[in-house]
């Protein structure tokens, strides 16, 4: 979350982004370490609406890293 205010990358609430925030373990959604540690278990559902929108949003970072590099090359 990047204010860590719990509205996540885009204001869609929490757990909704890379797993960078402030939730112990980090990834967690992802790795079983944080979803005990957060307390938040996902069901296969809505772990595959989480993988898409985290395809979505590191599609979208690459996206700008490359439009960047495109830049600085000049």
């Amino acid at each position: 979350m990047p204010r860590f205010d719990g509205t996540g990358p885009m204001g869609q609430g929490p757990r909704t982004g890379r797993g960078m925030g402030n939730c112990p373990g980090g990834m967690g959604y992802n790795s079983g370490y944080g979803q005990e540690r957060c307390r938040r278990f996902f069901s296969k559902k809505e772990e595959v609406e989480l993988l898409k929108e985290e395809a979505e949003i590191l599609e979208q970072d690459l996206k700008a890293i490359k439009e960047r590099l495109e830049e600085v090359k000049g």
